[in-house]
């Protein structure tokens, strides 16, 4: 709905979000690996969260600009690499004899809240405008810079007592 009352084609929409949108992820995939095997994936995982939230804001700014297909490809770019950090640590979570399902199985768990809250976001829509809809959306990333913060902590303290038992 986004992209149709913004006046984007479905050309638009197909070349910019699905074409573009995935080189961009998997662009995204190969970078956030490598960062993650440098700096470690609760780091690169924290990074993700932050620019998923704030690709949201880019969104917010979309809403305001208007119909740009430069612009939407842009924001788009922003939140498929932004995306991909997740990609990673959800990879990272599967053991290798079951990737497949196992990553299946965690994808779908990631979704299944956005997916039963979905239809509600057009009633926010259409009350306080996507520009404010996209602003909230940022906020709720608040929460899972916390959770992600927490998961650090409970990582660093699970390998201090390796190191002490070990």
């Amino acid at each position: 709905p986004f992209y149709v009352d913004m006046a984007y084609t479905k050309d638009e929409v197909a070349a910019v979000s699905k074409t573009w949108g995935l080189v961009m992820t998997l662009l995204g995939a190969f970078v956030g690996g490598g960062l993650a095997l440098r700096f470690g994936v609760m780091r690169i995982l924290m990074l993700g969260a932050l620019l998923s939230s704030l690709s949201n804001l880019l969104f917010a700014w979309l809403a305001g600009y208007g119909h740009s297909v430069a612009a939407l490809a842009a924001v788009v770019s922003a939140d498929n690499l932004a995306s991909a950090a997740f990609v990673g640590y959800l990879s990272s979570l599967t053991s290798l004899g079951y990737s497949a399902t196992q990553y299946a199985l965690f994808s779908s768990l990631m979704l299944l809240g956005p997916k039963l809250l979905a239809g509600f976001s057009g009633h926010y829509v259409n009350a306080f405008g996507y520009a404010n809809f996209f602003t909230a959306t940022a906020l709720l990333g608040l929460p899972v810079l916390a959770l992600v913060w927490l998961a650090q902590r409970a990582e660093s303290s699970r390998k201090q007592e390796q190191i002490q038992a070990g």
